[in-house]
């Protein structure tokens, strides 16, 4: 009988081994974790991660944002018109450049909060374009806010700016972001509707204040560098290019007055004595002077180069709403002046009015934006000497006008406004140093946005008889001159103050405390006119004044002359030591009330470096 084997099989024997080392395996560990459980979650670690990232980049891409009709119809079209769709250099900024952080826990948090929006859709909350209107300031605002509370964090994706270069950027635009890192607005502050339609004019003013505040938080102290830097390079560069304008003009003017001066040497000398002693002056000659004196040696008067530009229907109460000027608040709370940001656009602000583009609902096609003007003053003893000379112009018909000339009669008028700066940071006529000649232009003005009907000044009969109306409207009056005058119409109020006259005492008052702004007009076709600035535009004032104007060729030319001192009401005596704010306005080819052009502010002192205008004595 046969043995039975005792061995086990093969197979069964290395199973056996395979499922001990299995279990040996299981039971290892390495720092307390097991091994095959720390690989399995591994595992499905990097294919959470992995697929977790891929959906959150796959929800970060312009195809997925423009996948909801409510996006494609209404803010994508509105985006592809703006430089982050196209521009020069060729960088896109997508939507979620703008709307999503690029900190992953920023990241997190902003997909939760948008999974509302998968809510809103379902609901249909702005399935139609008239629901989206209905709803877009409200969709705005949340967007602002939470922009204005992260520092602009999704702004930072792409620019920082403090490592803006000013040198690349024009004079508002760096002198905005000097004062932004200094006071701590940041850029949603000022950059609202960059890429979409901009509806910010539709907050409320108070509401509007509130949002734009400056958060000291954001500031920066020091400034950097390396900003300061390009700020000196920048400054640098444009006085250079300033001398050099100016050395090119007198170069010029040197050469016109030399050959001028050879051709009347021809004529003396082809002439007899007799002859040359009976003539009149030379058509070449400046207009004779009525004031006392000989009159000015124009040669020897430095020239300044001021452009005026057409300002539409920008008004005393445009200026300080925010939502209507974005400087507003630099304004009225900086401080500025509207040189400081204004005085090297000038000429881009004019064309962007003129052509309609804003601030002007009756543009005069073929109208030109600005004028340069080459503005000389000096004083002797007695008088104050002004001259001005600027291109002329061909015609432009006027297409409202019946003849296509509002002002038949005069095809040019020249004015000069003056106002004393008064003590400290207290001017004479409110915000006048700051402002110029808007600080006696108001909404509620004839041709303005707020013009009162006849009805509505019927009712105000008392009101009316008291002023100096024009062509039955309310002409340029001072804000002191009123009991109140309604600047950002708040709460539906009407803007203006036409209606709310001080009393004739109080009026009177403010000639005596010189509250009031000086003005003189040269009128082409009529006498030059002296007049002044307070409850209305009057042109009556006594003080002796001298304009004379001649065109000669493609150039105007136009003289003023007035005393230094004056105890007349309406008219400003001229002192050394103090100084005065000064604008121009020329109304050109026969244009009348708002359809002229002005000059920003000027400061004017006699011998006084300090002044914009300095008037050398002779």
């Amino acid at each position: 009988m046969a043995k039975k084997s005792t061995s086990k099989p093969v197979g069964k024997k290395s199973a056996g081994a395979e499922k001990a080392l299995w279990r040996r395996w299981l039971r290892w560990t390495l720092w307390g974790v097991p091994i095959t459980g720390g690989a399995a979650f591994f595992a499905l670690g990097i294919i959470f991660w992995g697929g977790f990232n891929t959906a959150m980049e796959a929800t970060n891409t312009m195809t997925f944002c423009i996948s909801c009709h409510e996006m494609e119809s209404t803010v994508y079209q509105e985006y592809k018109k703006t430089i982050h769709y196209q521009n020069r250099t060729g960088v896109r900024a997508t939507c979620s450049d703008c709307h999503v952080p690029k900190e992953w826990v920023h990241k997190v948090v902003r997909k939760v909060e948008a999974t509302r929006e998968l809510y809103h859709k379902a609901l249909g909350s702005i399935s139609t374009p008239e629901k989206f209107e209905a709803k877009r300031l409200d969709l705005a605002k949340n967007v602002w806010r939470v922009m204005k509370a992260t520092d602009s964090r999704e702004c930072r994706n792409c620019h920082t700016i403090d490592s803006m270069n000013p040198e690349f950027q024009r004079p508002r635009a760096r002198k905005q972001h000097k004062s932004a890192m200094e006071v701590g607005q940041t850029c949603i502050d000022c950059h609202k509707g960059i890429a979409h339609k901009n509806v910010r004019d539709l907050m409320p003013e108070d509401e509007l204040e509130a949002l734009e505040k400056p958060n000291p938080r954001f500031a920066f102290s020091p400034l950097p560098q390396i900003f300061l830097d390009g700020m000196k390079r920048v400054e640098a560069k444009e006085a250079a290019e300033e001398a050099k304008k100016l050395a090119e003009y007198a170069e010029s003017e040197a050469d016109v007055k030399a050959r001028i001066k050879a051709a009347v040497d021809s004529a003396v000398a082809a002439a007899s004595v007799g002859k040359a002693a009976a003539s009149s002056p030379a058509s070449g000659a400046p207009a004779p002077q009525k004031a006392s004196g000989a009159g000015p040696a124009w040669d020897n008067v430095k020239v300044s180069n001021v452009t005026l530009f057409y300002p539409g229907q920008s008004s005393f109460e445009w200026v300080q709403t925010g939502k209507d000027h974005g400087g507003a608040r630099a304004f009225l709370k900086g401080g500025d002046r509207c040189v400081t940001c204004h005085l090297k656009e000038v000429k881009d602000m004019g064309a962007k009015i003129v052509s309609g583009e804003k601030l002007e609902p009756t543009p005069i096609p073929g109208k030109r934006a600005y004028i340069d003007v080459k503005v000389q003053a000096t004083y002797d003893a007695d008088n104050l000497y002004l001259r001005f000379r600027w291109k002329n112009k061909k015609h432009i018909p006027v297409p409202f006008v019946e003849g296509g000339k509002m002002d038949p009669k005069n095809q040019v008028k020249l004015a000069i406004m003056i106002a004393e700066n008064g003590e400290g940071d207290e001017p004479k006529v409110e915000l006048v140093t700051r402002a110029g000649c808007w600080a006696a232009c108001h909404i509620d003005s004839r041709y303005m946005p707020q013009q009162p009907k006849p009805e509505d000044m019927a009712k105000f009969p008392e009101v009316t008889k008291r002023l100096v109306l024009e062509d039955g409207g309310i002409t340029k009056y001072i804000k002191s001159s009123r009991t109140k005058v309604e600047i950002q119409g708040r709460r539906g109020k009407t803007r203006g103050g036409w209606n709310n006259l001080k009393s004739d005492e109080e009026l009177d008052e403010l000639l005596k405390l010189g509250s009031y702004l000086d003005l003189y007009r040269y009128n082409s076709g009529e006498d030059a006119e002296n007049g002044h600035v307070a409850a209305s535009r009057t042109m009556k004032d006594k003080l002796e004044f001298s304009a004379q104007g001649k065109l000669t060729g493609n150039m105007w030319e136009v003289t003023m002359s007035r005393p230094l001192k004056s105890d007349t009401p309406g008219d400003i005596p001229i002192e050394p030591g103090k100084l005065y704010t000064v604008g121009f306005a020329i109304h050109d080819d026969y244009t009348d009330a708002r359809f002229h052009h002005v000059s920003l502010e000027y400061w004017l002192g006699l011998d006084n470096p300090e002044a914009e205008i300095n008037v050398v004595k002779q």
